[in-house]
């Protein structure tokens, strides 16, 4: 059966709004590690670990052996916000393993099981423990698209699906946004200290340490230095959205962790379960947490099996530095074969820019040029996605659990992929 047959009934059924089926127009049916096993039988190699909630690549048998032990002593599935085992392990095991050896004080709040409802909650609260209502994000942010995250979110693609205003926020340009050599930070400070500038003062900035959907747009350590201080001296709120460049994608566990700073609130989704299960949560600072008790619910925020996976994770991957030390290697590998291929192209303009493995490679000059190579490469068996304002990245979001020899195999069909492109 064809793949356009298989594919039938989600076109008869399923709603306009899928996305991603269309990028990769087959039905996948098993995966494991790096390898997507399609419902025909063909494998495909992933470099997009369902936009980073995979980062330690397809059932991991650490997780799926822990959650079928669980699974079959009738451990607790829902449990709404109330205590469990489950969450309690978790919590032991994210304040021995994270919190702690980072001299962070921060708190839990579980939300809804989406990186949306995390960002909604931080939001909500820092307007709560400042009195004031003005959110500070910044060009090409992407913080999801439930309203007030949306609201957030720079992308012009999703805020027209809004359908209502979208108010509150007042956008900055992030670094580098106005080119090499100007501190965006520049105008923020002026803002502030200029009564007639018509910013007032915020709750909170919102920003990612690396903007995954933006097109792999890194903040340098400076600058988000320098953006803590303006932050911490005027009594604003800094709220890092770690949903995709956290847990271990940038190479720390935290991607704001290079710059040295401490965020008052932080983010963090998609991978924190391990598993790929949904699990959201907010770190927020003793003094932010101003919440009473029920003020921000949700019928699924205590995912119990995500507690498991997400325990698991920690346990295997974060007592140590070692997962550091290997993703370090692998993103090395990655980011020398991305300059190669930029190097011998020279008239494509290609330019690489990333951390750990979150990468892209940017193709400015011709701003389809990603999507043809996405797609080429999908036809070779790649599933690779993009980003950016114009989709102008090719964004490489393999599992942090990849082999090199895998990493390579996949890199040698972005090469051929390209060469395919330019050459019809």
């Amino acid at each position: 059966m064809s793949d356009a047959a298989n594919l039938d009934v989600f076109n008869r059924r399923e709603s306009e709004v899928r996305g991603y089926v269309r990028s990769f127009p087959t039905v996948f049916d098993r995966a494991i590690g790096s390898t997507l096993i399609g419902a025909d039988g063909r494998e495909y190699l992933d470099f997009f670990a369902g936009a980073g909630v995979l980062n330690y690549g397809h059932n991991n048998p650490l997780f799926t052996r822990a959650l079928i032990e669980y699974l079959e002593r009738d451990g607790i599935i829902h449990g709404l916000d109330m205590a469990t085992s489950a969450k309690q392990a978790f919590i032991e095991a994210f304040e021995r393993h994270i919190l702690e050896p980072r001299g962070l004080d921060h708190k839990l709040q579980f939300t809804g099981p989406t990186g949306a409802n995390a960002v909604e909650a931080a939001l909500k609260v820092a307007r709560q423990a400042t009195g004031r209502s003005t959110v500070v994000a910044f060009t090409n942010a992407f913080h999801g698209l439930s309203l007030g995250a949306l609201a957030a979110t720079g992308n012009s693609h999703y805020r027209e699906a809004a359908g209502v205003s979208l108010d509150d926020i007042v956008r900055l340009p992030y670094d580098g946004y106005l080119g090499d050599g100007v501190d965006t930070l520049d105008l923020f400070e002026k803002m502030l200290g200029d009564p007639g500038s018509g910013l007032d003062l915020p709750a909170a900035v919102i920003v990612e340490a690396v903007q995954g959907e933006g097109g792999i747009n890194v903040a340098s350590v400076p600058w988000l230095q320098r953006l803590r201080a303006i932050t911490a001296e005027r009594g604003i709120l800094l709220i890092l959205d770690e949903i995709q460049a956290g847990v271990g994608r940038t190479g720390a566990f935290f991607a704001f962790e290079a710059a040295g700073i401490v965020p008052d609130l932080v983010t963090v989704s998609k991978s924190i379960s391990g598993s790929g299960l949904p699990m959201s949560l907010v770190l927020l600072r003793p003094e932010v947490d101003v919440w009473k008790p029920g003020a921000h619910t949700g019928t699924f925020r205590g995912n119990n099996l995500a507690f498991v996976s997400a325990r698991v994770a920690l346990e295997n991957y974060w007592a140590d530095d070692e997962f550091v030390d290997t993703i370090a290697r692998t993103s090395s590998v990655l980011a020398a074969e991305l300059e190669e291929i930029a190097a011998a192209n020279p008239s494509l303009g290609l330019t690489v820019r990333g951390r750990g493995l979150m990468y892209g490679l940017v193709c400015e000059g011709d701003p389809t040029l990603a999507g043809r190579i996405s797609k080429a490469a999908f036809t070779r068996g790649l599933v690779i996605e993009t980003s950016g304002a114009h989709d102008e990245v090719l964004k490489f979001l393999p599992a942090l659990t990849i082999g090199e020899d895998e990493l390579r195999r996949g890199l040698a069909i972005v090469r051929e992929s390209l060469a395919a492109v330019l050459a019809a």
